[in-house]
C-alpha cells in the first residue's frame, strides 16, 4: 500500500500528491512556454518584414514572374515601359516611382487584387499570431496561478477498529475523534485545502503508518485528534495540546499555539497547559509542524456529555479550522518601539526580536542615539526599519510653532544618519499626531511634513507601557485586547521601558495568529 511510484500511490490513495502536482503543472507552464515563444517569434518577424517594405519586393517579384513572357510592363494606368533585364527581373531604375521616389502601388504591374492578396494574408496571419500569444499569455497566468501552492493538511482521528482509545460510559474516544475530523475535513476542503485523513471509518491504522504516509504525500501539517481522561478525579477538565519543543526547526509551536488559541475562543473550553514535552510517535516522527490536540475530559461528566453534542463538535471543529488558517495565512502586526534607544532595555529587546527572526521599526529619539550610537547601529545591522520620534523629548517646546517641530525633527534625522547611514522618511509624532499639546499647530505641522516628502505612522493598538511601574502581565493583556482582531495592526511599544522586554517573550506567544513586519515606504499608515 505505501509503494513508492507514483502511480501506486495515487492510485491506492485516489488523490495527487504535492510533488506530483508541482511536476504536472511545471511541465504544462514548459510546453506552454516554448509554444508562446515560438508564436511571438513568427509575430515579430512577420510584423518587421511588413514595416521594412519587404512586401513591396516580394509583390514586384510575384508580378514580373507572372509576366516573364513579356518584353516590357505596364502599370494599370499603360503609360510607362518597366523593361526587363537579361535576368528577367526588372530594372530598379525603371521601376515607376511615386513623388516620394518611391515605387507607388499603382506601378505595380497586373491585377492588383492578386498582388495585394498576399500582403493582407500575410497581415491576417500576423493578427491572429498576435491573438495566439495574447490566448497563451492568458493560459500561462492561470498556470503559473496553479503553482501556487495549495497547503496540505493531513488528519488524524487518533485509534481506531480494535483500539477504542479512552472511554466512559459507553463513549468511545474512537468515535469522536473521527466525528470531529470529518466536520474539520469538510470545512478545510471548503476552503480550498487538501486533506488527507489517516482514518475515515473505524479502522485500525497503526501510528507508524500514519506517520509514514504524512510523510510521503508531503504534508505540510499533521493534526492528531483526541480526547482525555484522568483517574485522578472527575472534576478535571479542559483542553490540551501538545508538541515538540525540542524541534523548533518545524515550527510546531506556532501550529500548536494557534489550535489551542481557536480553538478555547470558539468553544469557551477550560485552557489547559500547552504542552511542549510530547513523547507520541504522530509529532516526533513527522516531517512536517505537528501538534495533537485532546479536545476535552471523557472522565468529567458534563464535558463528556458536551463532547457528544453535534453543536459542540461543531465548535471545536471551527476553532481548529480557523487554528488551520491562520497558520498559513496569518494577519500582519507591525511591531514598533518609541523614544529608544536605551542601552540596557532596548539590547534585551533586540535580543528576543533576534532569537525569533524578528524584524521590527524603531522610532528614535536624536538624543538618545548621540549617547548610544552602538545601539543605533545595532537596530540597522540586524535588519530593523528606523524612523524618528523627536530630537528632543520636550512636548511643549517641540508643538509651539510648525518652525519648532521642523527644527527638533531635521536634527534628529541628521543625527540618524550620520550615526547609523540611514536617511529615513518615516516618522512618528510624540504623543500621536493628535495629542493635548499640538492642538493649535497639529494640522500645520501635518501640511509641512507632508510637503516635505515625510510619511507619519501613529497605532492602532497599545501595549499602554507608558506609565509607571507597568506590570508586565497588564502590558500582555493591553497588546493582545487592543488588536480587536484587525487583520492590519501597528502595535505601539516602548523599548525603554524595562517592563516591555520582561513581557515581550509571553506577548508575542499570545498573538500567533499574526505575522512579524517593519514598516517601510509600502506601507498605507495608520492616522488618527
Amino acid at each position: 500500500m505505501y509503494g513508492g511510484s507514483s502511480f501506486t500511490w495515487e492510485y491506492v490513495c485516489g488523490y495527487e500528491t504535492r510533488e506530483q502536482r508541482k511536476r504536472r503543472l511545471a511541465r504544462r507552464a514548459y510546453v506552454l512556454t516554448i509554444v508562446l515563444c515560438m508564436v511571438c517569434l513568427t509575430a515579430v518577424i512577420s510584423v518587421r518584414f511588413i514595416a521594412a517594405g519587404g512586401h513591396h519586393v516580394l509583390a514586384g517579384k510575384m508580378g514580373i514572374t507572372g509576366m516573364m513572357g513579356t518584353e516590357s510592363l505596364w502599370n494599370s494606368a499603360g503609360t510607362e515601359n518597366l523593361s526587363i533585364d537579361g535576368a528577367g527581373t526588372a530594372g530598379t531604375e525603371n521601376l515607376l516611382m511615386d513623388g516620394a521616389g518611391t515605387a507607388g502601388a499603382e506601378s505595380l504591374p497586373g491585377n492588383s487584387e492578386t498582388i495585394t492578396a498576399p500582403f493582407d494574408l500575410m497581415i491576417e496571419q500576423s493578427a491572429l499570431a498576435v491573438q495566439i500569444a495574447v490566448s497563451y499569455v492568458g493560459d500561462m497566468e492561470q498556470t503559473m496561478a496553479g503553482l501556487e501552492h495549495i497547503p496540505t493538511v493531513y488528519l488524524d482521528p487518533g485509534h481506531g477498529g480494535t483500539d477504542e482509545g479512552c472511554a466512559r460510559n459507553g463513549v468511545l474516544e474512537k468515535d469522536l475523534n473521527l466525528a470531529i475530523a470529518l466536520l474539520v475535513r469538510d470545512a478545510l476542503q471548503e476552503k480550498g485545502y487538501q486533506v488527507i485523513m489517516s482514518r475515515q471509518t473505524d479502522a485500525y491504522i497503526a501510528k507508524e503508518d500514519r506517520v509514514k504516509e504524512a510523510n510521503q504525500a508531503g504534508a505540510d501539517i499533521y493534526i492528531s485528534i483526541h480526547q482525555n481522561a484522568t483517574d485522578e478525579g472527575t472534576g478535571v477538565s479542559g483542553m490540551e495540546v501538545w508538541y515538540e519543543e525540542d524541534d523548533s526547526g518545524r515550527d510546531s509551536k506556532r501550529l500548536a499555539q494557534l489550535i489551542q488559541q481557536q480553538t478555547i475562543r470558539s468553544t469557551g473550553a477550560v485552557e489547559r497547559e500547552l504542552r511542549g514535552d510530547a513523547d507520541f510517535h504522530v509529532t516526533g516522527s513527522t516531517s512536517m509542524p505537528a501538534c495533537l490536540i485532546e479536545t476535552g475530559f471523557l472522565s468529567n461528566a458534563a464535558e463528556r456529555r458536551k463532547l457528544g453534542l453535534a453543536e459542540y463538535q461543531q465548535q471545536i471543529a471551527d476553532g481548529i479550522v480557523q487554528g488551520v488558517v491562520y497558520y498559513f495565512h496569518p494577519k500582519t502586526m507591525y511591531l514598533t518601539f518609541d523614544d529608544g534607544p536605551s542601552e540596557e532595555n532596548t539590547q534585551k529587546v533586540l535580543d528576543i526580536l533576534h532569537d525569533r527572526n524578528i524584524k521590527a521599526t524603531f522610532f528614535l529619539v536624536g538624543e538618545s542615539v548621540r549617547k548610544h550610537p552602538e545601539i543605533a547601529r545595532r537596530i540597522v545591522a540586524e535588519g530593523h526599519t528606523i524612523g524618528i520620534h523627536c530630537d528632543h523629548h520636550d512636548y511643549n517646546a517641540l508643538y509651539a510653532s510648525v518652525d519648532n517641530y521642523v527644527a527638533d525633527f531635521e536634527k534628529a534625522r541628521q543625527t540618524v544618519y550620520e550615526v547609523t547611514g540611514v536617511e529615513t522618511n518615516l516618522f512618528r509624532f510624540p504623543g500621536g499626531s493628535i495629542n493635548a499639546y499640538n492642538q493649535k499647530t497639529g494640522q500645520a505641522i501635518i501640511q509641512e511634513m507632508t510637503a516635505r516628502g515625510y510619511i507619519y505612522y501613529d497605532w492602532n493598538a497599545s501595549l499602554e507601557d507608558a506609565v509607571k511601574n507597568p506590570d508586565p502581565k497588564k502590558l500582555i493583556s493591553n497588546g493582545v485586547s487592543t488588536t480587536f482582531g484587525r487583520k492590519k495592526v501597528i502595535l505601539l511599544a516602548h523599548d525603554v521601558v524595562g517592563s516591555t522586554g520582561l513581557c515581550l517573550e509571553e506577548l508575542l506567544d499570545n498573538l500567533p495568529e499574526y505575522e512579524m513586519k517593519p514598516l517601510s515606504e509600502d506601507v498605507e499608515p495608520i492616522c488618527f
